[in-house]
């Protein structure tokens, strides 16, 4: 996964950002995973862009730690795909990473707002 400034500017997230994103975007319901990638990109206002090498590693990383569920069916254009759903033991992990991610945005923020040194001996 990349957050997407240009097409040409990319960089990666980091490890386990991917794996939360899906569980959060499966939260709405069964998808696909291009269905995924599409709403990933669309809710971070096209910042973040998901390559389908990495998606599906993601998902099928997921699917084996029994954290989402798939099965086939029929995509919106008529062909198969395999659609994701969140599993009772994703939901728990969702709760705990987001908390976790929360806990390292705000640590990161108060670095990054941090105007100048304020501990001795440092």
């Amino acid at each position: 996964m990349t957050t997407q400034k240009k097409t040409d500017d990319r960089v990666a997230l980091l490890q386990g950002t991917l794996d939360l994103l899906i569980l959060k975007t499966l939260v709405m319901g069964p998808c696909h995973g291009q269905g995924v990638a599409r709403l990933i990109q669309r809710q971070s206002e096209e910042v973040l862009f998901v390559d389908h090498g990495s998606l599906y590693l993601a998902l099928q990383r997921l699917e084996d730690r029994k954290w989402i569920s798939a099965k086939w069916g029929v995509s919106e254009n008529n062909r198969k795909a395999r659609f994701y759903t969140l599993t009772t033991k994703g939901r728990a992990q969702l709760a705990e990473k987001t908390s976790e991610w929360e806990r390292l945005a705000r640590a990161i923020g108060l670095i990054l707002n941090n105007k100048g040194p304020q501990n001795e001996g440092a």
